[in-house]
């Protein structure tokens, strides 16, 4: 085999180089775009003071626990004829898009609904009141959109039972009339109605709007919503990874 003049081989190296960078700058940048940026998350190591609010009267409770599962993840106990045991996340701003990502599991000791997430609106009166809801109720769980009349929009559902770990995530895009939902469950986008992957409505009233994970509507029965920290985050990656 003949042998490479030494002009050859360094010209040779020098393009093995060169093609390695421009490969590792195209991974990095790749990388990048799929980690995307954390806007928001709770810490259970700061406890509940890592969200915005909490709105749990005793004798329900809200707090950290241990599951063998998922680690450590917030409990929220909602007492019977108790109206709510919710947590408030961040304030949003209208025209943002965002993805929200967190797994839970419910124990409902009756044959009401619970709404265990929330992207809520105020004032309540006049307006749609809570613009984006996920409600869990013996044997199914829905996912419904309610617009400025306050009329609400099945969008999708599907079964769950009590005790089961369920991956939740949704891409917003915060609108009066022009917002849009996606969503997806246990890692898979869903088909909403209408047949499509998008929908678009409302997803933003009043003149404040924020978010709620935990147990709301008062009930005869005890409930409880075990859930992952939460994560807002610019891409749908970053905001599943710890879910």
């Amino acid at each position: 085999m003949p042998l490479l003049p030494q002009h050859r081989k360094l010209a040779v190296g020098a393009l093995a180089l060169a093609t390695f960078a421009i490969s590792c700058s195209s991974a990095a940048a790749s990388s990048s775009a799929a980690t995307g940026k954390v806007l928001w998350t709770p810490s259970t190591a700061k406890g509940p003071s890592s969200f915005l609010g909490v709105q749990c009267a005793a004798p329900s409770s809200f707090g950290v626990v241990k599951d063998p599962v998922k680690g450590s993840v917030w409990k929220a106990f909602q007492a019977a004829n108790q109206e709510r045991c919710e947590t408030v996340g961040p304030d949003l701003k209208e025209g943002d898009t965002f993805y929200l990502g967190w797994s839970s599991k419910v124990e409902i000791g009756d044959d009401q609904s619970r709404y265990v997430f929330q992207l809520k609106c105020s004032p309540s009166e006049g307006t749609a009141n809570h613009p984006i809801e996920i409600d869990i109720t013996t044997g199914r769980v829905r996912l419904q959109e309610w617009d400025t009349e306050h009329v609400a929009h099945p969008l999708w559902t599907a079964p769950v039972q009590n005790g089961e770990w369920h991956a939740y995530a949704l891409k917003i895009h915060l609108g009066r009339s022009d917002g849009t939902i996606d969503f997806w469950f246990d890692g898979k986008k869903q088909t909403l109605s209408g047949g499509s992957g998008t929908f678009k409505g409302t997803t933003w009233d009043g003149d404040r709007n924020y978010l709620k994970w935990g147990s709301y509507h008062p009930n005869p029965g005890e409930a409880t919503n075990t859930f992952t920290s939460p994560v807002m985050a610019t891409t749908l990656e970053t905001a599943t990874a710890g879910s």
